[in-house]
């Protein structure tokens, strides 16, 4: 069977999402996961977007060894100087090198004529391949291009040294028999599109990313383009995990094999979700938590017969497996530590021990400790918390009645390294924390979006809270866990501040150094 590529852009594309903010630090861990995932290529950002963009991509290529670890740049010789430093730790330094192609945003967006276009595509490659040894050079809104043009300009970077092309749909505007047929047209007409590896690059506007990408590999794409969950700008990107199934399922009619390992499905979806804070659509294909579930009669009654009456995809082949038996508060060390082992997990001894504390205190109010408390647990100690020192909350009270107006009095440990207590009231008893938060950071504070979810089941469930807010200026999203969803609404509140300050530190100290 012909091998598919996985291009993963999670970190980059999806990362472009409305809302989502991740620090080096998650990324890293996000990247290690991609990793074991089996992706290919794993773009990890844009490093000439931001110094955090930049030290993130660093990091990533520097660590990641089985998979090759790419960075996007504008065909702009800056970008690409940028991008190598970020990237020539790489085990196969790789370039992604994109420009626009279609008439719409070579005439408003580039202000260039199509011979401009070619040149400067042509250079950019040139300059490119001058430092890496792969450079992937992708025609911005290629569906809506003229395809002679794109036969034209792909000749040319192909000549220049690219070692793929990238042909997306930008804006999401393709049918599969539309996006298969252009990438037979060029199959058929690109002289040496059998040296390059050819790639499909789909957005989700009309609801069908992953059936073009499969119409592309079954016209000659060599790679497909997506993010886990289908996160990504907009409506999103290709579901890479829907694809990589639905490859494996339909083998019979696609004959198309990846290398991506099933068994980390759901690891992987998870951590993403958590980490980005987008919630997973509970009837969302192969990872929302009822796409396993029957609740029919007649369902339920095939399934006890024959579980292939009404199930195509069995719950383990994506790792989603009969729960161990749960931990609980007399559970020792031993078992904790086997665990975090099991479970994928990758503590040292400090992060061990930090753990292990905090699942004591956690089983000693909590009847059982479920999978999903722990994978939030073991996933918050593997991330070093970069930002926790700035402000830390150390105590919320709310005062509530029906009839009485909420108050909250909220405490925290703040840069100056005092530990500062502010109070006052709200319409209700998280706007009245929120209210004194604002207080206590001294600043302008909107809470753009906020919501409250449970981790596992019973009434003893832990609460995650995501708190999106727009704080002097900038957008950022905060979260936290606790069994007090009002304590993890007041922690994901200054954990978006956090995120924030981090940033203003990182560019002061870039800008330090650029002085020196």
């Amino acid at each position: 069977m012909r091998r598919i590529d996985i291009f993963d852009t999670t970190l980059r594309d999806g990362e472009q999402s409305a809302g989502i903010n991740l620090n080096t630090a998650e990324k890293m861990e996000i990247a290690r996961q991609l990793e074991r995932f089996g992706a290919t290529v794993i773009e990890a950002g844009f490093p000439a977007s931001s110094p955090g963009d930049f030290e993130a991509v660093q990091r990533i290529a520097n660590t990641v060894k089985n998979s090759t670890v790419t960075g996007l740049a504008r065909a702009m010789k800056s970008d690409i100087d940028t991008s190598w430093e970020a990237l020539k730790g790489g085990e196969q330094p790789h370039l992604h090198v994109f420009l626009a192609t279609s008439p719409i945003h070579m005439d408003y967006k580039l202000k260039k004529t199509p011979d401009q276009v070619v040149d400067i595509a042509v250079e950019a490659v040139k300059y490119a391949k001058k430092y890496f040894p792969l450079v992937q050079w992708s025609a911005e809104d290629a569906f809506r291009s003229d395809p002679e043009f794109l036969v034209r300009i792909i000749n040319q970077v192909i000549k220049a040294g690219a070692t793929t092309i990238n042909i997306p749909d930008t804006v999401g505007y393709a049918t599969p028999q539309e996006y298969g047929a252009l990438f037979k047209f060029l199959k058929e007409n690109v002289i040496g599109i059998d040296r390059v590896k050819l790639s499909a690059h789909c957005h989700n506007d009309l609801g069908m990313a992953v059936a073009n990408s499969i119409a592309a590999i079954e016209n000659g794409a060599d790679q497909v383009e997506g993010t886990i969950n289908g996160i990504g700008e907009r409506a999103g990107n290709a579901a890479l995990e829907e694809i990589a199934v639905a490859l494996h399922i339909r083998k019979d009619i696609y004959g198309f094999e990846t290398n991506i390992n099933l068994q980390e499905i759901k690891r992987t979806s998870q951590l993403v979700s958590q980490l980005t804070g987008v919630v997973i659509q509970p009837n969302k294909a192969v990872v929302g938590k009822n796409a396993f579930a029957h609740e029919s009669g007649i369902h339920q009654d095939g399934m006890l017969k024959n579980r292939e009456t009404y199930e195509i995809i069995t719950p383990e082949l994506i790792g989603e497996t009969t729960a161990p038996l749960a931990l609980g508060k007399h559970s020792g060390r031993h078992a904790f530590k086997d665990r975090a082992i099991t479970m994928g997990f990758e503590l040292n001894d400090q992060q061990l021990n930090e753990a292990f504390a905090e699942f004591k205190k956690l089983a000693d109010r909590k009847k059982e400790i479920t999978e999903d408390d722990l994978f939030v647990l073991f996933t918050g100690k593997q991330i070093e918390s970069a930002d926790a020192s700035i402000y830390e909350l150390t105590n919320v009270q709310v005062q509530y009645g029906t009839s009485n107006v909420p108050t909250a009095t909220v405490a925290a440990d703040v840069p100056s390294g005092e530990n500062v207590v502010v109070a006052t009231t709200g319409a209700g008893s998280v706007e009245a924390i929120f209210n004194a938060l604002e207080l206590l950071v001294k600043g302008h504070v909107n809470i753009l979006d906020y919501r409250v979810t449970s981790i596992g089941k019973g009434r003893d469930a832990l609460g995650e809270a995501v708190v999106n807010l727009r704080f002097n200026g900038e957008t950022y999203t905060g979260r936290d866990i606790s069994q007090d969803v009002l304590e993890a609404s007041a922690k994901a509140y200054l954990n978006a501040i956090n995120r924030k300050l981090v940033k203003d530190q990182a560019l002061l100290k870039v800008k330090e150094m650029v002085g020196q």
